[in-house]
């Protein structure tokens, strides 16, 4: 009996481990070692969060899973409509990473309870098949795999027939961290005028030669490399004032690309903001400087 008592008790003890793990890891892939986010105490009204699933005949048909938040006060202001930022994760990566981790909707919270800028519709689509599965935000080869035109037409359609938006490119922006920020200056450069608003944190602006995306013989590689792009959009970019908000860290392998397409918008005369702050390509740099982000993107849409 004895035995079988301590056999039961180490099973049960496994098992609270075993759990004990599993929520630890839960956790840490949710807020990525970070606390849970809070709303500060100034905070009296929260906006919605809201999951949506978006068909797409960009993707073969498939419904795709979408993150809404919707700003404090947006169900009792039945007439006011609102800019959009779209939000685009990095690979690997998963769309709630922007709420829980980087924390934008108790930022779109607390810069309406203090006024400070103007509050916006938050959209994070799923930009893959899996947390790990690597699409670059492109049109890449193969049927279904629209993953571009998912989000420039298909869900930007669907955001502004369902949601009080702005619906024209002077009310949108787009971002990414990581490859999503290479995904949102690729989707602004092919689609000038879709956005005013263009942020790339931690991005880049060359991108990876993946056959699997980009073909094999790389056919859609130069279709999709802004340093390519830029001159030639460039035109376009000037005429409807276009704004490039984007940054890296002193550390990040990619700072170099990104110091290299400031200085071609420079030469091109299409606004920008770029700076680099000490620092790598990880959460904590996201986190710190998402307000600026939100701002930016605020102060550079039409309300």
């Amino acid at each position: 009996m004895l035995a079988g008592g301590v056999g039961g008790a180490l099973v049960a003890f496994l098992a609270v481990g075993l759990l004990g793990v599993r929520g630890y890891v839960g956790n840490f892939l949710s807020f990525r070692g970070y606390p849970p986010p809070s709303e500060p105490a100034y905070v009296t009204k929260a906006g919605t969060q809201v999951q949506l699933s978006v068909r797409s005949p960009a993707l073969g048909g498939r419904s795709q899973q979408v993150y809404v938040y919707l700003p404090p006060g947006y169900d009792a202001q039945s007439t006011r409509r609102y800019p959009v930022l779209y939000l685009l994760h990095g690979t690997p990566g998963r769309p709630l990473a922007w709420l829980e981790t980087v924390r934008m909707g108790i930022i779109d919270d607390s810069d309406a309870a203090l006024h400070e800028g103007q509050p916006l519709i938050l959209v994070m689509p799923f930009g893959s098949t899996g947390t790990f599965t690597d699409t670059e935000w492109v049109d890449g080869v193969g049927r279904g795999n629209g993953w571009q035109t998912f989000v420039t037409r298909d869900l930007v359609h669907y955001v502004d027939a369902h949601y009080r938006t702005i619906a024209s490119g002077a009310g949108r922006a787009i971002g990414g961290l990581s490859e999503g920020g290479y995904g949102a200056i690729d989707m602004a450069l092919r689609h000038p005028g879709e956005f005013s608003v263009v942020e790339s944190w931690s991005g880049y602006e060359q991108p990876a030669k993946l056959h699997s995306i980009y073909g094999t013989k790389l056919q859609l590689l130069a279709h999709n490399d802004p340093m390519t792009m830029l001159p030639r959009v460039a035109p376009a970019l000037r005429r409807l004032h276009t704004y490039f908000w984007f940054y890296s860290g002193t550390r990040d392998r990619f700072r170099f690309q990104n110091q290299a397409f400031a200085g071609e918008l420079t030469r091109l005369h299409v606004r920008r903001t770029f700076f680099e702050t000490p620092g790598g390509h990880d959460w904590s740099l996201w986190r710190h400087f998402a307000p600026r982000g939100f701002l930016a993107a605020a102060d550079g849409l039409r309300a």
